[in-house]
């Protein structure tokens, strides 16, 4: 995942945090994981492996939004 950008605030996500590519729209939802990436069910967005890219449009981790509740 990037690192944010200096002086921006940083918020710790939840470990259930869903989170959606600004791209494509895809939901990461951490209660599903990933399948096609072999990510089990449970694994919230924090702790995606360091290759993992969205598996619709292979966008970065950088380019997730949190979806807010």
């Amino acid at each position: 995942m990037n690192a944010p950008a200096a002086g921006s605030p940083v918020r710790r996500l939840a470990d259930d945090a869903r989170m959606e590519c600004r791209i494509c729209w895809y939901v990461y939802d951490p209660a599903e994981g990933d399948a096609e990436q072999q990510v089990p069910p449970g694994t919230p967005f924090s702790a995606l492996p360091g290759d993992w890219r969205c598996p619709q449009c292979d966008g970065d981790p950088g380019l997730f939004l949190l979806v807010e509740n």
